[in-house]
């Protein structure tokens, strides 16, 4: 590559003459630590401007001590091509000083700043690359101190007395841009539609705890002091009563009855009403910004264009090479996340036979739960670290894939992502969810982990308080320790660097004080964003979505935390981005991007784990084969029974303890000696320990009622969906008018056929037009 001539840069260039204000016109501002004049840092530096003053830039550098600031504004014509090339698309948000609008202006200036190349010893570098050279230390667009746009939205917007109140959401589309509006516009529907689910699953809480203490079910169990179970690990582990996990029954009771069937269901018609609302509000509001038909391609065609007219254009590449490696990387880190999640299964198996086997009797009754809960801290500090370790491959093989626009770059990197932390949450879920209590065998024959642990059983009562407990401990540390620090952290940064600040004015090149670095240096204290800053609090609220829907048959209070979770994180989000960050770097959007196509997914696994949660999980199912097959009520003579007497006991296998592998491992209390038999949860013959016919009958219920229920949830998810239409007809009416407004125009600016066939020659009537041999002549040319 050939090295571009170095012509040295300007310091001493005039400013342009309307410019009065210096606070207010500068564009972008680079920042590095000061450095000799003959260093290679200095020189790439000088070489950079002088780039960018041969595009017509102006530069202003300021020294602060250690650090230097150069203030880069862009010249006029820029804009004017923009304006140009695409028709004005800031119509009516520009001034006669500004032909676009200010946060078109940042992106501009910001595309050309970075991608910007200078040769430098035979290599080619773009200002990214000289931020990782250490060349720069930071670049970015400015919070301005008397912008009114701000000012107001600190006001009405970044102050938790405004909690309440429905968002700005024009003024921050002024500000920051369509991408942040749409995300904060998102965020709140989002919010208000959680705020009737969450009103709905306490109904469903409240409607068990009702029942706390009136449920036949848990009231067997309380009463079963006679009802010895076989011992929970194999050496020192003792029988013990049934009536020792009466409260765990009642809490079960919590989440597990009648209203749980139809909170799953309620919940698929809430995620399908829910996005084909917020489609119709999205359509609504680009309508609005005149963006419903606009076309990125072509905003970035133009943007490269004007920064280079001779640019070769990046072509779309695809490489089914590239492909199959990223799918095979892809499929490795899957793999290693599920075993991660078979690691904390071990562990939570370890943990139970050690609280087990403890002298306290305290720790031994609640072994189980204190593994469960123990498992779930644990699991979410496998989040924490993974989170990082997910972004760091994803990056790797999104640049293995070499998208062609940031746009695509960004889907690429948001399936990654996503997928990856989505295995990571609930990869450990889906086994205390689907294969708790259901591979570990029966007493005498149980499944062991490397021949020694035996995989944990599920309570009496079922397994879907574990299944509560595992999402509620997650979710909550999840939503609260996120919170603290994703506000904590830039705020503390922040007074840190408030405090190591030397508290004088900054000066420019001839020593008097510069109102303009001024600014720059508030800006320089705030915390540091990056390009995909926006894709962070996305990830984290559809992640947050999933929590919410696929397993909220087993927690009807997930709603509830995840609306006063976000009635809280739009505060804390615009006081961090208004207060406590730099500006981000404004982009047009007229939808929330491939997000949507993720909360589509996300809606249809959740019809499907709900169902599975129903059928698998909870005890409805055997409940309901009990009261009409093998309960007293079946046949028909109800009168004075409660039709779920002797439930407890059907749903109890009886084992004889002759047929241990090793009787004399088992630990004998004082209080139970010489037992022949002990019972344990499943559905076997007490002959040959092998399935029995009531078994069958409730395998095949739950595969039927499992058909019937995805088959029903997808039914009214697809007719919500056609019922209530995507684009509103006042937007399409809209849409209609302005195209035919556009045809118009133009048609009234193509010149008049009949003038120029007057002038040729006027016939006198309408056959001798046709008949004119110069009509006919004009038409042969044509």
């Amino acid at each position: 590559m050939q090295e571009q001539p170095r012509t040295p840069w300007r310091e001493d260039l005039p400013l342009m003459d309307f410019i009065e204000n210096q606070e207010l016109n500068w564009d972008y501002v680079l920042v590095c630590k000061s450095t000799s004049l003959d260093s290679t840092e200095e020189q790439k530096r000088g070489h950079y401007f002088s780039v960018l003053q041969k595009k017509g830039f102006r530069i202003k550098k300021v020294r602060d001590g250690k650090v230097t600031f150069y203030g880069v504004r862009a010249p006029k014509d820029i804009f004017n091509k923009y304006v140009r090339l695409l028709r004005n698309p800031d119509k009516g948000h520009t001034s006669i000083e500004d032909p676009v609008s200010p946060t078109s202006r940042i992106r501009i200036v910001h595309f050309i700043l970075h991608n910007t190349a200078v040769g430098f010893k035979g290599k080619e570098e773009k200002l990214q690359d000289l931020i990782n050279a250490k060349v720069f230390e930071a670049a970015f667009p400015l919070h301005t101190r008397k912008d009114e746009t701000r000012e107001g939205l600190k006001k009405s917007w970044a102050r938790w007395r405004d909690i309440i109140y429905v968002q700005p959401i024009e003024e921050i589309r002024a500000y920051y841009g369509e991408k942040v509006a749409l995300y904060f516009a998102w965020l709140g529907w989002y919010t208000i539609m959680l705020l009737y689910a969450a009103v709905v699953g306490l109904i469903v809480f409240f409607y068990g705890f009702a029942h706390f203490d009136n449920s036949q079910i848990s009231q067997e169990i309380c009463t079963a002091n006679n009802t010895l179970m076989c011992p929970l690990c194999d050496q020192n582990c003792p029988y013990w009563p049934l009536s020792d996990t009466c409260t765990y029954a009642k809490v079960t009771h919590l989440f597990d009855n009648e209203g749980t069937v139809f909170f799953a269901m309620f919940m698929a018609v809430w995620a399908t009403i829910f996005l084909e609302l917020w489609k119709r509000a999205r359509a609504n509001t680009v309508s609005g910004w005149n963006l419903y038909n606009w076309d990125e391609d072509e905003e970035e065609l133009a943007l490269e264009l004007i920064n280079d007219p001779e640019c070769v254009i990046k072509k779309h590449e695809h490489s089914y090479w590239r492909s199959m490696a990223v799918l095979l990387g892809a499929a490795v880190v899957i793999a290693v996340l599920i075993g991660i999640a078979q690691a904390l299964v071990i562990y939570r198996v370890v943990v139970t036979v050690s609280f087990m086997r403890s002298s306290c009797e305290f720790v031994r009754e609640h072994a189980n739960t204190a593994a469960v809960m123990s498992g779930a801290v644990l699991h979410y500090l496998t989040i924490v670290i993974m989170t990082k370790v997910n972004r760091v491959i994803s990056t790797y093989l999104c640049n293995l894939e070499k998208p062609r626009t940031f746009t695509e770059r960004e889907n690429s990197f948001t399936i990654k992502v996503f997928t990856f932390q989505f295995v990571t949450h609930f990869s450990s879920l889906f086994y205390v969810a689907f294969f708790l209590g259901r591979i570990n065998g029966y007493p005498g024959n149980y499944v062991r982990i490397a021949g020694q642990w035996r995989l944990e059983e599920c309570h009496p009562s079922g397994c879907i308080t574990d299944l509560f407990i595992q999402m509620c401990v997650i979710m909550f540390l999840k939503q609260t320790l996120s919170n603290f620090v994703e506000y904590l952290s830039p705020y503390l940064s922040y007074k840190c660097r408030l405090v190591k600040e030397r508290k004088c004015k900054v000066r420019g090149e001839d020593g008097s004080e510069d109102s303009a670095a001024e600014c720059w240096r508030a800006n320089y204290r705030l915390g540091a964003v990056h390009v995909f800053s926006l894709f962070d609090e996305f990830l984290e609220m559809v992640i947050q979505y999933s929590f919410t829907t696929i397993f909220v048959a087993a927690f009807p209070l997930a709603p509830l935390l995840a609306f006063l979770n976000n009635v809280l994180e739009i505060r804390l989000d615009a006081i961090k981005m208004t207060r406590l960050q730099r500006r981000i770097v404004p982009r047009k959007a007229n939808d929330i991007g491939i997000w949507l196509q993720v909360l589509e997914a996300v809606g249809v696994l959740a019809v499907i784990t709900n169902g599975l949660v129903i059928a698998v999980t909870s005890d409805f199912i055997p409940r309901l084969i009990y009261l009409y097959v093998y309960g007293p009520c079946a046949s028909k003579n109800t009168e004075g029974i409660n039709c779920f007497s002797g439930y407890i006991n059907s749903s109890l296998s009886v084992f004889y303890t002759k047929d241990f592998e090793n009787l004399t491992q088992v630990l004998q209390s004082p209080r139970y000696t010489n037992i022949a038999e002990c019972r344990y949860r499943d559905y076997r013959s007490s002959d040959d320990y092998s399935f029995s016919t009531q078994f069958w009958h409730i395998f095949a219920a739950r595969l039927g009622f499992l058909i019937v229920f995805e088959h029903l949830a997808v039914c009214i998810k697809f007719v919500a969906a056609w019922f209530v239409p995507d684009i509103p007809q006042r937007v399409q009416n809209s849409n209609l008018e302005m195209k035919k407004d556009h045809l118009l125009e133009e048609l009234s600016m193509m010149p008049e056929e009949s003038d120029d066939i007057l002038k040729a020659g006027s016939p006198n009537s309408y056959s001798d037009f046709l008949m004119d041999d110069r009509v006919i002549e004009r038409s042969t040319e044509v």
